[in-house]
């Protein structure tokens, strides 16, 4: 696996909010890689090693997640807070532009970033997720979130996510659903505990109940940059009919499916790694 350091920045509202940082080549705008609403920043940990050298790779936690604090104020746990954060991130870091790969909630974020600053983006992956969320998905998800969770062991936690969502990566063996628990768990007192701030359901309801604002505008802010939709073959929040909407809205965007994975793939199948060394090659050509 490669190294990586682990690095730290503060909030505006004062957080102290973590990042992994992997070394890679100056001469090539880094890739930064957002998590999904319930992960962190162990969750590209393949992806990483596979980059890492010819490409700097940055990895944070949102807020409320891995090694990041929680907010006090669990109404801020939003996706214009999440952007405010890396887009400060960025700025202390003296970064101009960079790749944004982006899972489901970091595809979001994504999207705010190129509504606010889409000079910062060099070019875009987003991972399972669009401008809109189909509710299938939304109430799959709002039905696991914030609820806490703990097991005994390590594998004990594996053979639990094996049978909660084995129907999202029906090819997962013990091994991966073991590595799958310790991207997303921690050890505490009480065994092996989600790694999130289980607040963070807070405001799901209001985030993401009816009407929701029209997302289309932030996603076309990414026109005129190399863009990758990579979809879950079998995904319940980003429909078929979607992902094909967002290429053809977007000149030159690529649609990738992930055969046999649901929401999301997790990089660490060959043709998400694919997309992805596609994506960075058009970056390059540019």
């Amino acid at each position: 696996m490669a190294s990586w350091s682990d690095e730290y920045w503060t909030s505006r509202d004062g957080l102290n909010l973590h990042y992994r940082d992997y070394s890679g080549s100056a001469d090539r705008p880094p890739v930064i890689c957002l998590h999904g609403l319930t992960r962190n920043a162990r969750d590209f940990e393949t992806l990483a090693d596979r980059l890492a050298g010819d490409w700097r790779v940055i990895a944070p936690d949102f807020r409320g997640r891995g090694l990041s604090d929680p907010d006090p104020n669990s109404m801020n746990y939003l996706p214009a807070t999440y952007a405010a954060d890396v887009l400060q991130m960025i700025d202390e870091l003296a970064i101009d532009r960079a790749v944004f790969i982006g899972t489901s909630l970091g595809g979001i974020v994504t999207m705010i970033v190129a509504g606010f600053a889409n000079q910062r983006i060099a070019g875009a992956l987003l991972n399972d997720v669009g401008p809109e969320l189909d509710t299938v998905g939304l109430e799959r998800i709002r039905s696991y979130v914030g609820k806490p969770l703990a097991f005994k062991d390590w594998d004990e936690a594996a053979k639990a996510f094996a049978t909660k969502y084995g129907e999202v990566h029906p090819a997962y063996g013990h091994e991966e659903w073991l590595r799958y628990a310790r991207r997303v768990g921690r050890e505490t007192g009480k065994g092996i505990e989600l790694d999130y701030d289980l607040a963070i359901v807070d405001p799901f309801d209001q985030l993401y109940s009816e009407p929701r604002a029209n997302a289309w505008p932030l996603y076309l802010a990414l026109s005129g940059r190399p863009v990758t939709i990579l979809r879950g073959a079998n995904s319940d929040l980003l429909p078929a009919d979607l992902a094909e909407r967002m290429r053809e809205a977007i000149p030159g965007a690529e649609l990738a499916i992930v055969p046999n994975v649901g929401h999301a793939p997790d990089f660490d199948e060959p043709e998400s790694i694919a997309a992805v060394e596609r994506l960075l090659a058009r970056v390059l050509e540019r």
